[in-house]
């Protein structure tokens, strides 16, 4: 079986977090990434949005784009025309470059991105209005793969999908046309079954985040009082072999169940802390020990996406 191993400009760049971020250029940190073995990049704002831009940027650092954010407003408007003419732009680039996947972020009733609102004031949807709009996610994920893009779902602490019986009542109201991204570090987050999770869902499962988290800074958070962007920034999330999450097993099931694709290290905390090239060191050394344990054989080469 084979794998790629990708990394998430996060850990240089926080978008929510200003204080949370390095002042690196989007090259050096290509080449960091690169330098610990990684192959892939997500999407971050240092990226430029033209290909003939960004494929030279891409070919000198042997790194390929391996996926990358869209902010999604269904939970909240409902919009679908909206939210196909802002994703539009991003799938002729994506392709352009050769991506997999557009990662599908619901932003829509979410407080992720609002650090005066505290963990316990997610928005919880009743179940019509989930199943509503699962089956909106699914005709949008349609749509986007019939553009030559499909879309992998991010289910997200503080948002519309965080606890594992939110992101089961979710697929099961959505269809095969939008694809699960499972992000072990949320789902623990919000103290979800990660491997159960897996054994449900995962031939949807189209793209994975490996982010480690440290329980210990998970349970001494408030949750009527702190929000989701206070538990980053006092370090709830790291990379593989720096937290609590047990990878090892993790990959070992993705392995019984076939999977191949990308695994990619979104691990957003304060890089003045835990600084990113060493982080990424980490997080590669543990992925590789834990891949080659369950059988995989990790690509190796970067540009062009294979």
């Amino acid at each position: 079986m084979k794998a790629k191993l990708g990394m998430s400009p996060i850990a240089w760049w926080n978008d929510d977090l200003v204080e949370l971020s390095d002042d690196v250029s989007l090259e050096e940190c290509l080449r960091q990434s690169r330098s610990a073995g990684f192959t892939g990049m997500e999407m971050g704002r240092r990226f430029p949005n033209d290909p003939k831009i960004m494929l030279p940027i891409l070919k000198a650092a042997d790194v390929t784009l391996c996926g990358g954010w869209f902010s999604g407003t269904l939970a909240a408007d409902g919009d679908l025309a909206a939210n196909k003419a802002r994703i539009q732009p991003m799938i002729e680039l994506f392709k352009a470059v050769d991506a997999p996947c557009i990662v599908y972020g619901e932003v829509g009733r979410s407080i992720q991105g609002d650090r005066s609102k505290p963990l316990a004031g997610k928005t919880v949807l009743p179940d019509d209005e989930m199943k509503a709009y699962a089956r909106q996610l699914t005709q949008f994920g349609e749509w986007c793969a019939e553009q030559g893009m499909p879309l992998s779902y991010h289910h997200h602490m503080a948002a519309v999908v965080q606890f594992e019986h939110e992101l089961d009542a979710f697929m099961k109201y959505s269809g095969e046309g939008i694809p699960l991204l499972l992000d072990a570090g949320h789902l623990a987050f919000a103290g979800g079954d990660v491997l159960a999770v897996i054994d449900r869902h995962h031939k949807r499962i189209s793209h994975v985040h490996v982010k480690d988290v440290r329980m210990d800074v998970i349970k001494a958070l408030d949750w009527k009082t702190q929000s989701f962007l206070d538990a980053v920034a006092l370090g709830a999330f790291t990379v593989p072999g720096d937290g609590s999450l047990d990878f090892g097993a993790i990959v070992k099931k993705f392995a019984d169940y076939g999977y191949e694709g990308w695994f990619v290290v979104e691990a957003e905390q304060d890089p003045k802390k835990n600084p990113p090239l060493k982080m990424a060191e980490v997080g590669h050394k543990e992925l590789m020990r834990v891949m080659t344990a369950a059988g995989y054989t990790v690509e190796t080469k970067g540009f062009p996406a294979t």
